[in-house]
């Protein structure tokens, strides 16, 4: 699974050890070194259009080049860490961006970027096309661009040789047959563990969760640090092998086995838990930074990634969802795609208010 890199890119390994994290300013650089955007063009040539990325972003040469040739651009992405460093970057430098646009704020940080004010109100009118429930700000300040949701991922072949049916929710985890088969990345330092384990603070509400963690703890859950860890060296499923048939990954990583097997497959040897609030949902948003001097240019930069173009090619660079139902699907993705039902997203106040709170719960009964 030598290609497995855009899976890898799914993870969004953020390090999400809080609201800290994002707001560490020392640890983002100093608002000084900031510089405006919107430096004056070559006469003649074309004007350039940075946009704040964090460090997962990729999108085709084609589809880049095609938007830069209807504006006469030259578009720069600034990859800039993870996605709580990029929004600690992008609140330093608040009123002289490093950028004209910001795109990879999550729901888990998203009430932090709004209350910094880092972003500037854009109604795009490709909102028409994009289903309420990803519009996360009725202030048009954060527009959302794509989805992923953070799913268990089981091994078919074990349970079939086994003879034991896969979880099909969340409380399957604690019964005896399930005892030493999963790992779970910690939500101290993972994207994908926090993911999950919000989920479980959505299910099982708050402090139900705290029980539910417990039973899992007793139950002979494993914790690693990383994504790679858990995916590529504990899970069974997975290239490496490893003896744990159950991990928490990502709804594409079924699809990704797949398109990215070293030998051609007939079908995918994962798949994913998708029972009721048994999954979290990540959406990703699109701003235009205040203070920006290429408005004009970050306006048609927001609608492109809106566009059928733009977002039918975000799934196979980035494994993640189109939030415009117009945009076409790779036929992999269509048959391998885990859809959950009722996934988790969470009112994005009161995840920045509580998730340091919820990971210390957390890891008073887990790791002490």
């Amino acid at each position: 699974m030598k290609r497995q890199a855009g899976l890898v890119a799914t993870t969004r390994i953020a390090m999400l050890a809080g609201l800290g994290a994002v707001l560490g300013l020392a640890a983002c650089g100093t608002a000084g070194q900031a510089t405006p955007t919107g430096a004056a063009a070559t006469p003649g040539g074309p004007r350039t259009l940075t946009v704040m990325t964090h460090d997962s972003f990729a999108v085709s040469e084609a589809v880049q080049v095609e938007f830069e040739s209807a504006h006469h651009v030259t578009v720069q992405f600034l990859k800039s860490g993870d996605t709580a460093e990029a929004l600690g970057k992008a609140i330093l430098a608040r009123g002289q961006p490093l950028a004209d646009v910001f795109y990879g704020v999550d729901n888990t940080f998203l009430s932090v970027a709004l209350k910094e004010d880092i972003f500037e109100v854009y109604a795009s009118p490709l909102l028409a096309e994009i289903p309420d429930e990803f519009e996360l700000d009725p202030g048009q300040r954060a527009l959302p661009v794509d989805y992923g949701d953070i799913c268990l991922n089981y091994d078919k072949a074990y349970f079939s040789g086994q003879g034991i049916a896969p979880p099909a929710r969340l409380e399957d985890l604690t019964r005896p047959e399930y005892r030493d088969l999963l790992v779970v990345e910690n939500p101290a330092a993972s994207s994908p563990g926090l993911g999950f384990l919000l989920a479980t603070v959505g299910h099982f509400g708050d402090p139900g969760y705290v029980d539910y963690w417990a039973a899992l703890r007793d139950n002979g859950v494993l914790v690693v640090n990383d994504w790679e860890t858990a995916y590529y060296t504990e899970f069974s499923g997975s290239s490496g092998q490893g003896a744990r048939p159950i991990v928490v990954s990502y709804g594409s990583s079924p699809p990704a086995e797949v398109l990215f097997a070293e030998t051609p497959l007939d079908d995918a040897p994962t798949a994913a838990v998708t029972g009721p609030g048994s999954c979290f949902r990540q959406i990703e948003f699109v701003g235009i930074l205040r203070g920006t001097a290429n408005r004009d240019l970050a306006e048609a930069w927001v609608d492109f990634m809106l566009s059928p173009r733009f977002q039918a090619d975000m799934p196979l660079q980035m494994f993640v969802l189109p939030v415009n139902p117009n945009a076409a699907l790779d036929p992999t993705f269509e048959q391998y795609m885990a859809m959950p039902e009722a996934p988790i997203v969470g009112d994005p106040e009161e995840i920045a208010q509580k998730r340091e709170a919820w990971i210390e719960a957390w890891t008073e009964v887990v790791l002490r």
